[in-house]
């Protein structure tokens, strides 16, 4: 197996784990508790799963930081495409496992303030009960916030991987197309959160398309070379001769 083949196998094992992860966290644990609207019924729902809250802050913790080594191996990997791109991507990288990190401090608060007697005291009952709903508000929307920057990296990686001799160019146009999707789905949340859950199942379709596909090509498949920008050679003019009365002038 050659070097480059190992090294997209590490990146389709680490992006394997980032989506179960992240997966989990957001599709089991937050829907199991949050209910948006409903200050009652979430906390009830947080005391009723509270171990189940406290291993979804786990695993968003642990995504996020696996997620900064994927974007590391695919840095090395793609960086022969095109340098600016793969730092570019990189950045974007950090960027939201930072914001996923920092989130995790609303979704732990909220479970505290649901679990512990001193906050129930302090705001009472009604009160605790509109402070778990508020801070796992915060937590939904700070989500939110982080896609942005999931959709961002999606496009320099696309653009890397259409670029490279090793992927199908259909591979590199859908990952564009999903960061896209992505950045679509969050304005329209914020802006119009109705249409947004309308056209959910339909705007995060081809990004759920694109990395599972990415997933599997490197996990499958791997690279059959290190990938690199195949451009045709630059070719520089010829010189001009000089003009005959140039010669006989000089």
């Amino acid at each position: 197996m050659t070097p480059a083949k190992q090294e997209a196998r590490r990146a389709g094992l680490l992006y394997l784990t980032v989506a179960i992860l992240g997966g989990f966290a957001h599709l089991v644990v937050r829907a199991t508790v949050y209910e948006p609207g409903d200050s009652t019924a979430t906390t009830a729902n947080v005391l009723a799963h509270a171990d189940l809250v406290r291993i979804g802050v786990v695993a968003d913790l642990c995504q996020a930081t696996i997620f900064v080594f994927l974007g590391m191996t695919l840095h090395r990997l793609l960086r022969p495409v095109n340098k600016d791109a793969a730092s570019a991507m990189m950045i974007l990288v950090a960027i939201a496992a930072t914001i996923i990190c920092l989130n995790m401090v609303f979704q732990f608060t909220g479970l505290l303030v649901a679990t512990e007697a001193p906050y129930t005291e302090a705001f009472g009952a009604d009160g605790a009960d509109a402070m778990v709903l508020l801070l796992f508000d915060l937590q939904h929307y700070g989500y939110l916030i982080a896609q942005i920057f999931f959709g961002l990296w999606l496009i320099p990686l696309g653009y890397l991987t259409h670029r490279s001799e090793s992927f199908p160019k259909a591979l590199g146009l859908l990952l564009v197309v999903g960061g896209v999707c992505y950045l679509a789905g969050t304005l329209t949340e914020f802006l119009s959160p109705e249409l947004g859950k309308q056209i959910e199942a339909f705007i995060y379709t081809p990004p759920t398309i694109a990395e599972l596909w990415m997933i599997g090509y490197l996990l499958v498949k791997g690279t059959k070379t290190s990938p690199t920008n195949k451009q045709p050679p630059a070719r520089h003019p010829e010189p001009r001769p000089i003009p005959t009365s140039m010669k006989t002038t000089a």
